[in-house]
C-alpha cells in the first residue's frame, strides 16, 4: 500500500468504523443489562478509548514505515509475525460476525423483510470486495462523505427526537452501580477496538505522522460525541426498558422521530444516511483482513488474496446472522472477548517486545532511513 491519506481521511475511517455498530446493536445488548445507564458506560468507554489509541499510535511510531504486524516480524523473527498476522486475521474474521449482524439486520427487519439473507451478504461482499481492489484512498475517500452523513443523521434524529425527550428517564444516575456500568461498557470497548486494530494496520500510510496522535484522539472523541447522542436519545424518548427489547434499536428510535406533520417515520432516511458509514466498516474490515493474509504469506500485494479473504470473511457472516440467537451470543459474550484478548494483546505483546529489543528497532529506523 503505498498511497498515502491526508489525516483527516484517517479520522474518518476511526469515525465510520466504529459508528453503524456502535449504534445498531451495542445499545440494545447494554440497556438489556444496566438499564438507564448505558449512556454513562458509552461515555467509559469513550475514555477508554482515547488512551489506547494514544498507545497504539505511540507503538507504531517506533517503526512508522511499518505497521503492527511488520514490526513484530523486525522484533521477533518472520514466524512470529506470521502469529500476529493470523490473530489479526481472526480478529477482523469475528468482527465481520458483528458488521453482518448491524448491516443484515438494518436491511431485513426494517426496510426489506422478504429479501434472503444470502442477497443482502452477497450486496456486502461485491460492493466491498470492488471498493478494497481500487485501494484505501478511495474508502477513505468515502469516509469523508460517511462523515456528513453521521452528522446530517444525528441533528435528524434530534430535531425530530428532542420533543418527546424526558430527561428524567435518565435518573437516577449509576442506578445499576458503578463496577456494573463500568464492566457494560466492556461492549463499547470492543467496538473501539475495531477502530484501533485498523489504525495499527493503516497508520504507516497516513501522512505527518508527527499529528497521528492528535488525528486519532479527534478520531475517537468525535466518534465518541456522534454515538453517545443515542443513547441519551434512546433512554430519554423509549426508555431503557423498550431500547432493550430490540436488537437494532437505533432503528425503533428512527420510527419514534418527526419533524412536524409530514416528516414521520425515519426508517428511509436512516438507511440512506446510515449506509455509508456500515460500507466502510464492511470494506476496511475486508481491506484489514486481506492485509493480514498478505503478510502471513509474505505476498508483496494484498491484491491476489481478495477475493479468497472476502469469501472466508462472508461465508462466516452468514453463518452468523442465520441465525438471530446465534448472532446476539455472538455479539454479545465471544465477540467481546475477541476484541478485547486479541486487540489488547497483540498491542501489549508488540510493546513489551519493543521494550526489549530497542537496539532492533533502532537498526530498522536506520534501515530505513540510512540518511539520518
Amino acid at each position: 500500500m503505498k498511497v498515502r491519506i491526508s489525516n483527516g481521511m484517517f479520522m474518518a475511517l476511526m469515525i465510520n468504523m466504529v459508528y453503524a455498530k456502535a449504534i445498531g446493536v451495542t445499545q440494545g445488548s447494554m440497556a438489556r443489562e444496566i438499564g438507564n445507564d448505558i449512556w454513562i458506560s458509552t461515555l467509559i468507554s469513550v475514555v477508554v478509548g482515547l488512551f489506547i489509541i494514544v498507545f497504539t499510535v505511540s507503538i507504531v511510531r517506533r517503526l512508522p514505515d511499518s505497521d503492527i504486524i511488520h514490526q513484530s516480524e523486525v522484533l521477533a523473527g518472520k514466524w512470529f509475525g506470521r502469529i500476529i498476522s493470523l490473530l489479526v486475521f481472526i480478529f477482523f474474521l469475528a468482527s465481520y460476525g458483528t458488521i453482518m449482524a448491524t448491516f443484515v439486520y438494518h436491511i431485513k427487519d426494517y426496510f426489506l423483510p422478504d429479501a434472503p439473507i444470502l442477497l443482502v451478504v452477497s450486496v456486502a461482499f461485491l460492493l466491498g470486495v470492488y471498493a478494497i481492489h481500487f485501494g484505501i484512498e478511495v474508502i477513505a475517500r468515502m469516509a469523508l462523505i460517511g462523515v456528513f452523513s453521521i452528522l446530517a443523521l444525528n441533528i435528524l434524529i434530534m430535531i425530530g427526537s428532542l420533543p418527546k425527550f424526558d430527561i428524567r428517564e435518565l435518573m437516577p444516575v449509576f442506578e445499576s452501580g458503578v463496577t456494573k456500568t463500568i464492566w457494560a461498557s466492556r461492549h463499547h470497548n470492543a467496538d473501539w477496538m475495531m477502530s484501533i486494530m485498523m489504525a495499527a494496520i493503516i497508520l504507516p500510510i497516513v501522512k505527518k505522522q508527527e499529528v497521528w496522535k492528535n488525528s486519532g484522539v479527534a478520531g475517537i472523541a468525535y466518534g465518541g460525541l456522534f454515538v453517545v447522542i443515542w443513547p441519551i436519545l434512546e433512554i430519554g424518548v423509549l426508555s431503557a426498558e423498550v431500547t432493550g427489547q430490540y436488537i437494532v434499536s437505533c432503528m425503533q428510535m428512527a420510527r419514534s422521530a418527526e419533524i412536524g406533520h409530514f416528516i414521520h417515520r425515519y426508517e428511509m432516511m436512516m438507511v440512506a444516511l446510515f449506509a455509508l458509514s456500515v460500507l466502510t466498516q464492511i470494506m476496511m474490515t475486508f481491506l484489514c483482513a486481506s492485509v493480514s493474509i498478505q503478510r502471513l504469506f509474505g505476498l508483496k500485494d494484498y491484491r491476489p488474496v481478495i477475493i479468497p479473504v472476502c469469501s472466508v470473511l462472508t461465508a462466516y457472516g452468514y453463518w452468523v446472522v442465520f441465525d438471530h440467537e446465534r448472532a446476539m451470543m455472538f455479539i454479545e459474550t465471544y465477540w467481546v472477548i475477541i476484541a478485547h484478548v486479541i486487540g489488547i494483546g497483540v498491542l501489549g505483546i508488540v510493546f513489551v517486545l519493543g521494550l526489549i529489543f530497542k537496539k532492533k528497532l533502532v537498526v530498522a529506523r536506520e534501515k530505513a532511513n540510512p540518511s539520518e
